[in-house]
């Protein structure tokens, strides 16, 4: 019935919806620097009236869902995004390691090295009976040796750490799966009733995030609350299930590596984005392509110089010897004939074999312009140099594109930011007006109560 007392159940929805109001704007206050958090905000609407025979009393407000203010749009862009920016990090950290270890223009990098291994038998040339220019050809071989088997070394034991890398981020992506399911399964849970688990929500939708960096998943929400993750159109997650991947050993080839499956299937996971895809590209292209340039490198050094050095005779006369063992042509084994390092005089510099004859030691000398390599278009120096060039390049451009993409995430995490990020201002303003609403609901229960202290003991008092 209406009257004073349905002016109290007025006042009291008031005071509630205004304080569970405050009680929101206070959660959010609270989780301003919580990542992954979107604000709240109470939808309110006006109760139901009361019906009279003509007409309807008002019957106050109440509050109809707490809801999350997020841009899908936003998010879905971001995700989309951020797994291109995980790619482009870590080839950006491949090839940045990869400079390093040519170190390219420095002394005693591998460039430096070939220099000296040329000059020497220039020197050599000047001066082809000098057992201390002979010395010094061999000293500079066995530096050149080394210097293709540390750089072999160091490539494959980049491979080595992507490939346990690409492991470890299986198992991370695992983890991330297992968890959004967890939440999937608490969330249709609490939702069942038809209130919306908004926290929980939010720590999803964070593990999403995460995961898309590592790799590119797409998701969609089903209409119980729950939401499906997939990799390349296969679910890793699907209500309350995940569904794993893993990693086998394939030892096929000269090198063991892994194999990114689905686990308990023989089906391989496509992974087209994400740091993984950066590790797998590092790990099978990269540096194996590199380490191939290596190989042709240190093979027709070997191929060019012995030819040359079987034309000529050592200090003794005696011809037809390899300078590089010719059992070894990889950049992992070139090297130095055993014979020649313990008896430098064996080294052909003459092809006479008369003394003064330097015309061996100075056609080997000048192999560093001849175009011995890429069927005939290339030089030593100029393929080194070559490789040297795309390997700068390669870096250059992942930096660009690590860097585009970083602004680019920047630009749409504060896009996103504005729409459902906590802004202590906004939240601070909200507050004071909601105060304002309560303390004016406040004196509205205080008035009808004067109202009702004034009809219950005023009444009937007059002339007693």
């Amino acid at each position: 019935m209406s009257g004073l007392f349905q002016g109290l159940e007025i006042g009291k929805r008031a005071l509630l919806t205004h304080q569970l109001t405050m009680n929101t704007i206070g959660h959010n206050l609270a989780n301003v620097n919580t990542p992954g958090y979107t604000r709240q905000r109470t939808s309110v609407r006006s109760a139901m009236p009361l019906e009279m025979p003509h007409y309807n009393i008002g019957n106050g407000v109440t509050v109809e869902t707490i809801t999350q203010v997020r841009d899908l749009f936003l998010t879905s862009q971001f995700r989309r995004e951020n797994k291109s920016l995980g790619e482009w990090t870590y080839r950006e950290k491949s090839l940045t390691q990869v400079e390093t270890f040519f170190a390219e223009p420095f002394d005693e990098s591998l460039g430096d090295v070939l220099n000296k291994f040329w000059s020497s038998w220039l020197d050599l040339s000047n001066n082809p009976e000098s057992s201390a220019a002979r010395s010094a050809v061999v000293a500079q071989t066995n530096t050149l040796t080394n210097s293709f088997h540390s750089l072999d070394r160091q490539l494959r034991e980049m491979q080595s750490t992507a490939d346990m890398d690409v492991a470890a981020r299986v198992d991370q992506i695992n983890r991330y799966s297992a968890e959004i399911a967890n939440i999937n399964r608490i969330v249709v849970s609490e939702e069942l009733g038809g209130q919306t688990a908004n926290d929980l929500r939010d720590q999803r939708d964070y593990l999403i995030d995460n995961l898309s960096k590592l790799v590119d998943v797409t998701t969609r929400e089903e209409s119980n609350g729950s939401t499906v993750v997939c990799i390349s159109g296969l679910a890793i997650v699907e209500n309350a299930d995940n569904f794993e991947l893993d990693t086998v050993v394939n030892s096929s080839g000269s090198q063991t590596k892994f194999d990114i499956v689905w686990k308990n299937t023989k089906t391989t996971a496509k992974i087209t984005g994400g740091e993984l895809k950066g590790l797998l590209d590092t790990r099978d292209v990269l540096v194996p392509d590199y380490l191939n340039q290596l190989d042709q490198l240190a093979s027709t050094m070997v191929r060019e110089v012995n030819q040359l050095h079987r034309d000529g005779t050592g200090m003794d006369g005696i011809g037809g010897r390899n300078f590089f063992n010719g059992s070894f042509t990889t950049a992992a084994t070139i090297r130095l004939e055993q014979a020649m390092v313990h008896d430098p005089t064996l080294i052909a510099a003459s092809l006479s074999g008369e003394p003064g004859d330097n015309a061996n030691a100075l056609a080997i000398s000048e192999l560093r312009s001849q175009t011995t390599m890429a069927f005939g278009t290339q030089s030593i120096t100029e393929f080194y140099n070559s490789m040297i060039g795309d390997i700068g390049v390669a870096a250059h451009e992942a930096k660009t594109f690590k860097g585009n993409f970083e602004v680019l995430i920047h630009q749409i995490e504060n896009s996103r930011q504005s729409v459902q990020g906590v802004s202590l201002d906004e939240e601070m303003a909200e507050m004071v007006r909601q105060q304002h609403a309560f303390e004016a609901a406040a004196r509205l229960i205080t008035y009808i109560d004067d109202a009702l202290d004034t009809l219950i003991n005023g009444m009937g008092l007059v002339g007693r």
